[in-house]
């Protein structure tokens, strides 16, 4: 195996990556050669900006194998950047090196594209037959631009054991998306169950969709994780077809973790440990900028986009910075037995932050964030009532009237927000008080349901039921699997809520459940 060095110059002449960042050289692969494609976890492109967005792709030809079957030598990637889809009309390309360090991944951050266009990326590398699988990705409006519209998705919670990915087929197909809210769950933490649910194919034969391996904790073990993820093609097609902007939830380190503090009891100098091997591995593998390079054990994932004067969009971060949850039941241990005013779900660093990022003129402001902002409650058939889940906002009810009294500081009635996490797709509204759910509203809530995590699901449960009789500030609930779009104008925004009969067997079929419409003036739901 032939090893080089390249110089300080050839490095920082490639572009992109963290190769400016660092500085560092290495050993290079100066004679590659690939007997499989090292592409098959696909391409991504995220985090648009008016002059362009990150493209990504890991190196990794065979995906589950150590280090994903390459050497511990780096090796240069060519990419390029096209205006048309079939590159006749190159507008950027470059060279960069992908490293071992971050598992053979690459982060190019693309820059002087024109603004609220659509562009064309792939990449190639020695020794391999063919390019990267082509992606699209659109740049965003330009600082002082009024666009007509800008249209998202937002989905999230793809447990690869709780079935086929059809959504993301389906969410790929949709028309003109500037981009998709990934709102977390991306990979699930756990080990293969003694009973997972049963999948079928076309034949109706049971698919081994079962992790590899037991409960991830190690760097090694995070990273052949997402790449089992990642082999799936109706995810990687979804990747292709818009930028996605990337948050994380609970399920990329451990399940409901909060700031240093795990569920297990686990020492916080301990958790950190895990903390920094998952975030070194989100960071592997999503496509996000330089500024979420994690330091420390965390990575700085709140950020805002805009798109031009008709939307802000303030990503939000309700994992790192958090109080430890409530207790559910007196004595429990690894909890915070009473609510104070300290209590934060943001903290407050964030809680700063998104207030100076609120304060402004744009036609709408978007919270894309994890987790149930709107106070819920369950009605039992025997009439008791049980409060909403104390990993929510519910469990952080000082933290929210802090955000509610943000809200209204800054004046705004153009509040909506884009929520995940429970496997449930949720509508209603963010009261200006907690103990008048359906009196004035600050803002309204469109919680998206899971990609797969809860299998085929129902529209009606217990649950749902539980849900809709005790919280009169919440209209719909379903427990079906699929995602949402919104589509967002001067005048209206519009979220239509898309669900799919199976995920557990193939060929599920998509369906629009509801729509809604929101005002800009007027806080609430409309149809």
């Amino acid at each position: 195996m032939e090893r080089l060095m390249i110089g300080r110059r050839a490095l920082l002449a490639g572009g992109g990556g963290l190769l400016a960042m660092t500085g560092l050289v290495g050993r290079v692969w100066a004679a590659p050669a690939f007997s499989d494609t090292p592409f098959t976890l696909g391409v991504a492109a995220g985090d648009p900006a008016p002059d362009g967005f990150v493209i990504w792709t890991r190196l990794a030809p065979q995906p589950l194998g150590e280090h994903g079957g390459m050497p511990p030598l780096a090796v240069v990637v060519r990419w390029e950047v096209a205006e048309d889809e079939r590159f006749q009309r190159v507008a950027r390309s470059g060279e960069v090196l992908a490293r071992p360090e971050l598992a053979h991944s690459v982060h190019v951050e693309v820059d002087g594209l024109k603004p609220r266009r659509p562009y064309w990326y792939r990449f190639r590398v020695d020794g391999a037959a063919d390019a990267s699988p082509a992606g699209m990705a659109r740049t965003a409006p330009a600082a002082g631009d009024h666009p007509e519209r800008v249209r998202l998705a937002s989905a999230g919670c793809q447990h690869y054991q709780g079935g086929l990915f059809t959504a993301w087929r389906y969410l790929s197909q949709e028309n003109d998306l500037d981009a998709v809210f990934h709102y977390g769950d991306y990979i699930y933490e756990g080990g293969a169950p003694a009973k997972p649910p049963v999948i079928l194919d076309a034949a109706g034969r049971p698919i081994d969709r079962r992790h590899v391996g037991g409960e991830i904790y190690s760097l090694d073990d995070y990273r052949r994780r997402y790449a089992q993820y990642k082999t799936d093609p109706d995810l990687q097609a979804a990747h292709a077809a818009a930028a996605f902007i990337v948050s994380f939830d609970d399920h990329e380190v451990d399940n409901n973790f909060a700031g240093d503090i795990d569920q297990d009891g686990t020492p916080p100098e301990f958790f950190a440990l895990r903390r920094m091997a998952a975030m070194q591995a989100w960071y592997e593998h999503m496509p996000v900028r330089r500024a979420q390079f994690p330091r420390g054990g965390r990575t700085a994932m709140y950020r805002r986009f805009d798109y031009g004067s008709l939307l802000r969009m303030h990503v939000l971060d309700t994992r790192s910075y958090r109080s430890d949850q409530l207790c559910e039941r007196v004595g429990a241990p690894n909890c915070r037995a009473v609510d104070d005013p300290s209590a934060t779900m943001l903290g407050a660093g964030q809680e700063a932050w998104l207030a100076a990022g609120l304060r402004n003129s744009a036609g709408w402001n978007l919270l894309a964030q994890q987790v149930f902002i709107m106070p819920y409650q369950r009605q039992l058939p025997d009439g008791s009532v049980q409060p909403g889940g104390t990993d929510t906002w519910s469990g952080y009810p000082e933290a929210r009237r802090r955000l509610v009294r943000t809200i209204t500081d800054s004046g705004l009635t153009n509040v909506v927000v884009a929520t995940g996490d429970a496997h449930i797709h949720a509508v209603g509204t963010v009261p200006l008080r907690d103990d008048e759910p359906d009196g004035p509203a600050a803002a309204t809530e469109f919680l998206a349901t899971s990609i797969t995590s809860g299998g085929d699901g129902s529209a009606e449960t217990e649950g749902t039921l539980a849900i809709l009789r005790g919280s009169p500030n919440v209209s719909l609930v379903n427990a079906q699997r699929g995602y949402q779009t919104f589509d967002v104008t001067r005048r209206e925004w519009n979220t239509e809520l898309k669900v799919l009969d199976r995920v557990q067997a193939p060929a599920g079929k998509l369906s629009t459940l509801a729509r809604y419409v929101v005002e800009p003036r007027r806080p609430g739901l409309h149809g």
